[in-house]
Parts: C-alpha cells; structure tokens; sequence
C-alpha cells in the first residue's frame, strides 16, 4: 500500500485559531508594556499594535495599501498619546480602534450620518463579546466542556510532567551547570503573575481587544422599528399643535428680545449697572444659566421643526423659529463674553476654559440646527454633524497644554504684574502640575523687587514641582513629547542658573 494513502490529509489552518493567537500576544504585549508602568507611548504602541491585529484577524485580510492607510489613520487618531497621556487621547484612540474593525469587518454604513449609531450598537456588545463566544463554543457538538474530559486531559499530563521531573533532577545531578541554573531561578518572579490585579487586567484587556478581532453589532429591536412607521402627529390645538406653538414661539422671542436688549445695552454697550453691582457680577451670574437656556431652546426647536410638524406648513413658524434660533446664537456670544470679563477680573480656571469650548460648540449646534432645517437633512445629519464638530474641537484640544496656558495667561495677568485684575493663585498653580514652571519663571522675572513674600513662595511652589517631576518614575515606556520638553526646559542653563 503507497504510503500516500496511509497518511491523512494536511489539516486547514482555521481563522479562528489565529484570532485566538492575536488576543493571546496582545494580552502578553499589554503586561509587557502597560502593567504596572506609567502611561505614555506605551499606550500609543500598543494601540498600533492592536490595529495590526485586527486586520491579521479579518476573514479576509485587506490588502497592503489599505492596511497601510489603515495604520496610518490609527497613528494619526492616537497622536495625541504622544503629546501627554489623557481621557480625551484614549477616547480617539478607542473610537479609532472601532473604526477599523469596522472595516476591517466589511460593518460600515453607506451613509457617514449612520456611524454614530453603528458605534453604539458596537459599543454596547463589546463588555459581552468574549463571553458570548466561549458560550458558543462550548455549545458547539463534540466541544462540551465536562468533569471527566478535564480529567481525562489531566491524567495524560501527569506521566509525562513526572518523568521529565525525574530527568532534570537526573541532569541536575550530572551537571553542576544545570544545578545552578536551577537553583538561581526566582519562583517569586513566577509568583507575580497570580496577583489578582493583573489577572483582572488580563481580563478586561482580553474583552476589549476580542471585541476588535471579532466585531458585531447589537441587532436592532424589530419592534422598535417597526414603531417608527407610526407617528403621532398633533392636532392643531393639541399642545404641540400649530396654535401652541405660534404662541409659544411669539412669546419665547419677547422674552428673549428682553435678555438681548439688555445684553447690548450693558454687557456690549458698557453702560452703568446699579449701585453694589460690577460687571464682572452681572457676567459671572448669566453665563452659565443662559447656556442651560441655550440648550433648553434646541430641545423646543427640534420638536418644533420636526418632520410632518406645523413647522413645515407654515411660513410664519419657521420665521419664528429662525429669529429664536438668531437670538440663542447671540445669547452664546453674549454668554462668552460674560466668561471673558469674569476671567478678566478672577483669572483663569480649567473649568472656565472648558466652560468657554462647551459656549462655542452649543453656538456650532445652533447654527446646525438651521442649516438643518433650511437644507431639510434628518436629525440624523444633525447629530453626525454635531459629533463632527465636537470630535474636532476635542482632537485639537487633546494636544494643547491647557496648564501651561493657564499659569501663562494668570501670569501675565495678575496684579502684581500688570496692575489689574486678581493676585496670581500660587496654590492653584501648584495643583496645576509640573507644566507651569516656565510660566512660574516668567513670574519670578518680571516680579517687582520689593514683592519679597510673593517672591520666596513662588520659589518654593516652583522647587517643589520641579523635584516632583525630577523624582516620577523614568521609563521608554511612559514618555510622552510633553513631559520630553519639560525635562529639556528643566536641563537648559538658564532654568537650572534659577
């Protein structure tokens, strides 16, 4: 008989061992490289490495160009890692790693207005993902997983483990080199991996990253869509009929022209406010309310101008709707200025920045809510453009050093240096971080010289952050371009003749 016959023929590699194979090294690239360190690039490389990972485990691997522009889109969405570890990079570098398992997976919409859903329905099987399929392959015919298969499998290792123990002792005895190498092997290391803590981390590594190499998405609640044929629509005196809202909008715009007028007779125009009233009161107290107003009057407007609504019938609605939405844009504008003349006078805060990037987006979201209504797109559009807008603002944040802005901007404004405004925070400063030490060496420079106190404290907040920095843990793993740039401030003669 030819021996041909005899052999069995070669078994066909499945896709979904080299999935499993993909999850097994990034788990162990992610312990080599984020457990226990400092973040910093370590998470910008791991996250290229996860992107290369997802296209090795494609049912059908894409091509070198588009694995190459894949790459390429990841390394360019998680940039901001490299600048300096924050919520806002990982966001992008996750929404990132989304998009192309997506791809990668042929699960893209046709529509770009449909991403932001297709993102949630990924997003919410990603917790389950990994357990769903261990489920499934248990329940696969011929894969049960019971007590006496375990057993089974136990027993078949045990001869083998005995009798290669018996032949390393064998060795060990023969050979003084093997005896030594035996004894200078360090169980406690081994003991390190059974800390619950990096098992947990092993854990929620592997059920994010399984959910990249294997995406789905939540499916869709037949019911849910089969409501979306029916639609209430109001009667014409019902409370979001057409009288209600006539009404509503002629009355909202009064109110709203009142708030206006005084806007541009105090705030814009500078004219006397009452006794015991400043402007910086009268704009600290309005910028905040007026943006939750802002925003209370998109909701009403979305309901107004909805499809098969009164709004698209009638000609003086959308004339009401379009003078209201004119007077919330200038509301925003008014609410910034408000935020300027308040830092004016108490300096400068992350809140208050991050206030006045939230007064810009809600003036985006306005402005987009006409667009929406005078170019007729769905709330669809609305909400893909919305993101748009807010994903840009973040990615461009994410690289900007808001402390340093900050202690700058209090720097120069305070009232030891230009004779206005509220005396320089150094315990805020301080809180701010290690990032405004060049601005403290502004301070100490352009600081009169008979401000001595001010002087010696400011001497100190800087010693103390700058021995921080000095003392933080060093490693290839947790550099970022900020902290680089710091550290080479720190080491130039000048800061260092400080």
């Amino acid at each position: 008989m030819d021996a041909a016959e005899i052999l069995t023929p070669p078994m066909r590699i499945r896709r979904g061992s080299g999935r499993v194979a993909a999850l097994l090294a990034l788990v162990a690239l992610a312990d080599f490289l984020i457990f226990g360190d400092t973040p910093g690039i370590n998470l910008f490389l791991f996250a290229v490495a996860v992107c290369v990972g997802i296209q090795f485990s494609a049912r059908k691997p894409p091509s070198s160009s588009t694995a190459a522009l894949l790459v390429s889109f990841l390394v360019l969405a998680a940039a901001p890692l490299l600048e300096a570890t924050s919520l806002t990079g990982l966001a992008f570098c996750l929404g990132a790693l989304m998009l192309v398992a997506l791809i990668s997976a042929k699960l893209m919409p046709r529509r770009p207005t449909a991403l932001p859903l297709v993102f949630c329905r990924f997003a919410l099987v990603i917790p389950l993902r990994l357990v769903g399929d261990i489920r499934k392959y248990l329940a696969t015919p011929g894969k049960h997983l019971s007590l006496t298969g375990v057993q089974q499998s136990i027993a078949l290792w045990i001869m083998p483990l005995v009798l290669a123990a018996v032949f390393v002792s064998l060795f060990a005895a023969a050979n003084p080199l093997i005896e030594i190498a035996l004894r200078s092997i360090d169980f406690g290391i081994l003991l390190q991996f059974l800390d619950p803590w990096r098992i947990g981390f092993w854990l929620m590594t592997a059920i994010v990253v399984w959910a990249m190499l294997r995406p789905r998405l939540k499916r869709r609640d037949a019911r849910s869509q089969a409501g979306r044929a029916f639609m209430i629509v109001p009667s014409k005196n019902a409370p979001l009929g057409h009288a209600s809202l006539l009404r509503s909008l002629a009355l909202f715009n009064a109110v709203f022209a009142v708030q206006t007028l005084l806007d541009l007779v105090y705030l814009w125009g500078g004219a006397d406010l009452p006794d015991h009233m400043s402007h910086a009161e009268y704009a600290h107290r309005g910028a905040y309310p007026l943006i939750a107003t802002a925003l209370l009057a998109a909701g009403f407007v979305l309901v107004a101008m909805r499809r098969g609504g009164p709004g698209d019938y009638s000609p003086l609605i959308r004339g009401l709707v379009h003078a209201w939405i004119a007077q919330n844009v200038l509301l925003c504008l008014s609410s910034m200025l408000r935020l300027g003349l308040y830092v004016e006078a108490y300096s400068l805060t992350e809140l208050r920045v991050a206030a006045g990037l939230w007064m810009g987006l809600v003036a985006i979201g306005l402005v987009l809510i006409l667009l929406r209504i005078l170019l007729n797109r769905s709330n669809q559009w609305l909400i893909a453009a919305n993101l748009a807008s807010l994903v840009t603002v973040l990615y461009i944040s994410a690289f900007i050093d808001f402390p340093a802005f900050i202690a700058r901007f209090n720097v120069k404004h305070s009232q030891e240096i230009s004779q206005e405004g509220a005396p320089l925070d150094l315990a805020y400063l301080s809180s701010l971080g290690p990032s405004v030490i060049p601005a403290l060496d502004l301070y100490l420079i352009m600081l009169p010289e008979h401000l001595i106190d001010r002087r010696s404290e400011a001497v100190t907040v800087r010693y103390y952050l700058a021995r921080n920095f000095g003392m933080r843990r060093s490693d290839w793993r947790n550099w970022t371009f900020r902290a680089a740039r710091l550290e080479s401030y720190l080491l130039a003669p000048a800061a260092i003749a400080r």
